[in-house]
């Protein structure tokens, strides 16, 4: 093992070397939070790719095809879904609005009274997502050098607090590319062919399993509907995605950069079941399905290709949760703590102008004002790391606290959204009526009946939707003035942004 423990090291080494060199990069909130808005299509779909295709979907999804085949890509089929219908349909539009959250979209769009609980919820949502990922550490670094659960939390939740506290969106960014390849190179160009010339081809896959395990809805028609609604819906909506979204250089890179890691999503969550399948056949007996991704690495894999491989299962961890955690302090110190610091009723200062071009274009007082407002970044992401460690220190069930955050995020927060961008009529009594209603909904139904169960997201969507209809309707429109600085936004821009120097990111 002494070859696959080299390779580990080198990896890690790197992440917190780039970390390092992202802090050089970063001397502006723009530049801090969403890597200065002229990232290029090649660093553009790398990166959409990482943040998307994190533990759940490796290790997860392997553990789906090992225990229903085939159609156990459909978790991270529709996350490629999700994504392709955010590039195509409206991520020219959210990288037109120039803003850092997703709650200060809706204060753009309903006038600023639906922003800090909207605030609440995603942030709960982020905190979440960065939780399951950090508790995928604890697998991997088993496998890798049999540490305890803790200690393996600890170590991998600090290396990702360490380097996205350093660089923020730059050293992600950095650390997400290096992390796409090795998940390219890991994955898809060895553990899949190695895995199926050890099962014994296709056709010994088909000789020894069911045909249930070849069957397109083997995993059930009801579960793909609820994957539909919660992760291609998620998609939509997170913070974590929007972050990404508001990287993009111009609206083509956003769109066409979008595109191909959505197809890149699909392309993987098959070859996650294929692995899986595999798995099953050689190791038909494990003790959990989600054991099956560190078995066929353990017991398959030549030295230094293992060693590869368990790299890109930590590469699609650390991604996820590096994304995550920057989307969680992102909106802590945005949305929620700026608001309490200058209360609810006032918007945030990015409203007032377009806080990138003010940041970045050298004059002294908003350079040293740049400089403040990336240590505060910086300081909530450290806090926040701090509270990830603990909290998933705390926890046991990955699948459950995933399923918590998608049901939260998707039942409160993807009406008010979906309807601000569609619906002229929407406003924000609405909007506020729809998060409350469809929130209180899924988080009871999930008391009630099970956080896995699926009727929660079902009769919450279902809430808030109505709610969102009726209010808006039962009161006044939004006001025009509103709704005229929303179109201003909404409006063609550069295919550049202009002044943006330094690499484009191709």
């Amino acid at each position: 093992m002494a070859v696959d423990y080299a390779v580990i090291v080198l990896y890690l080494a790197g992440m917190l070397a780039m970390g390092w060199w992202g802090m050089r990069r970063a001397t502006s909130k723009s530049d801090f939070l969403v890597a200065g808005r002229r990232l290029g299509p090649v660093m553009y779909s790398g990166t959409m790719a990482a943040i998307v295709l994190g533990g759940a979907s490796t290790i997860g999804g392997v553990g789906l095809g090992y225990q229903y085949g085939l159609s156990g890509a459909w978790m991270v089929f529709t996350i490629g879904l999700g994504l392709l219908g955010l590039s195509v349909f409206f991520s020219a539009r959210i990288a037109r609005l120039k803003v850092y959250t997703v709650s200060e979209m809706l204060d753009l769009r309903y006038g600023g009274a639906a922003g800090l609980i909207s605030g609440v919820v995603m942030w709960a949502y982020t905190l979440m997502l960065a939780v399951t990922s950090t508790l995928a550490y604890a697998t991997i670094f088993d496998v890798l050098f049999g540490l305890d659960r803790t200690l393996a939390i600890v170590l991998g939740g600090a290396i990702v607090v360490a380097y996205s506290t350093l660089g923020g969106m730059w050293s992600i960014t950095l650390t997400d590319m290096v992390q796409f390849v090795v998940k390219t190179i890991g994955v898809l160009l060895l553990l899949l062919p190695l895995a199926l010339v050890k099962a014994g081809g296709f056709a010994q896959l088909k000789a020894q399993l069911p045909s249930d395990y070849f069957a397109p809805l083997g995993i059930g028609g009801q579960t793909v509907f609820t994957y539909v609604l919660i992760y291609s819906f998620g998609m939509l909506i997170g913070q974590d995605i929007w972050q990404r979204v508001f990287t993009a250089r111009s609206d083509r890179v956003a769109r066409l950069g979008g595109t191909a890691a959505g197809t890149y999503c699909l392309v993987y969550a098959v070859a996650g079941a294929v692995i899986g399948t595999a798995a099953k056949v050689l190791y038909p007996h494990l003790g959990s399905p989600d054991d099956a991704f560190a078995t066929i690495v353990k017991d398959a894999l030549p030295v230094g290709v293992r060693g590869l491989v368990l790299a890109a299962a930590l590469s699609a961890v650390m991604s996820t949760s590096s994304g995550a955690l920057i989307a969680c302090a992102t909106v802590a110190n945005n949305d929620i703590w700026a608001r309490v610091r200058r209360g609810a009723g006032r918007r945030p200062a990015e409203h007032r102008g377009s806080p990138e071009e003010q940041s970045s274009e050298g004059q002294s007082p908003e350079a040293s004002a740049g400089h403040d407002e990336v240590r505060g970044n910086r300081l909530f992401i450290l806090l926040m790391g701090v509270a990830v460690i603990v909290i998933a220190l705390a926890l046991n069930d990955v699948v459950e606290a995933l399923t918590l955050a998608y049901n939260v995020l998707v039942g409160g927060l993807l009406v008010p959204i979906l309807g601000g961008l569609l619906w002229k009529r929407g406003n924000a009594a609405g909007a506020l009526a729809s998060v409350v209603a469809g929130g209180v909904t899924v988080v009871g139904l999930m008391v009630a009946l099970g956080v896995l169960a699926n009727e929660p997201i079902y009769y919450g969507l279902l809430a808030s939707l109505v709610s969102y209809v009726a209010v808006s309707l039962a009161t006044r429109p939004t006001d025009a003035a509103v709704l005229a600085a929303w179109r201003e936004r909404l409006g063609p821009r550069p295919a550049a942004v202009a002044g943006a120097p330094g690499p484009a990111g191709d």
